[in-house]
C-alpha cells in the first residue's frame, strides 16, 4: 500500500483449461493479507477475458497462474491483448510449472517475472510490493 493508502490492485487469473487453481488461490490470498485488492478470475478464462478484468477493474498487475503448458501461447497472448488496449502499463507476472529456458524468454518478451513451484508467497507479495506502483505514485513508462 502506498503512503496515502491507495492499495495495489492485482487481477490473479487461470488462463487456459488448466484446472488447477490451489496455488493461484494462494497466491490471492497472500496478496490480499499484504494489503493488496485482489480479484481471482477463477478457472478456465481466456486471455481476453484477462485483459477485459484486468481493464475493468483498473489494475495494476496481472498474475497468471498456468501449470497445463501453455505459457509459451498463453503469456504472449496477454501482452498483445494489452499491447492493443495501449495498456502494458499493467505489470504481468506469473507462475507454475515453467521451465527455466521458456521463463526467460517470457521475462524477454516482456513478463515481469516468473516464479516456480516452491515460491514463498512472502517473497511473491513482496516483489509485487516493490516492482509495481501504486496508482498514486505513478506508473514506469516502461517495464
Amino acid at each position: 500500500m502506498s503512503a496515502t493508502g491507495t492499495p495495489i490492485r492485482v487481477v490473479v487469473a487461470k488462463v487456459g483449461l488448466d484446472g488447477h487453481d490451489r496455488g493461484a488461490k494462494v497466491v490471492a490470498r497472500a496478496l490480499r493479507d499484504a494489503g493488496m485488492e485482489v480479484v481471482y478470475t477463477g478457472l478456465h478464462n481466456s486471455p481476453e477475458q484477462v485483459v477485459a478484468t484486468a481493464l475493468a477493474e483498473d489494475a495494476d498487475a496481472i498474475g497468471l497462474s498456468i501449470l497445463s503448458g501453455a505459457h509459451m501461447t498463453l503469456f504472449p497472448r496477454v501482452l498483445r491483448l494489452l499491447d492493443d488496449a495501449d495498456a502494458r502499463d499493467i505489470i504481468v507476472f506469473g507462475g507454475g510449472i515453467i521451465p527455466d529456458e521458456d521463463a526467460a524468454e517470457l521475462r524477454a518478451a516482456g513478463v515481469a517475472e516468473i516464479f516456480g513451484p516452491g515460491a514463498s508467497t512472502q517473497v511473491i507479495a513482496e516483489w509485487v510490493r516493490d516492482h509495481v506502483p501504486s496508482p498514486d505514485q505513478g506508473r514506469p513508462a516502461s517495464v
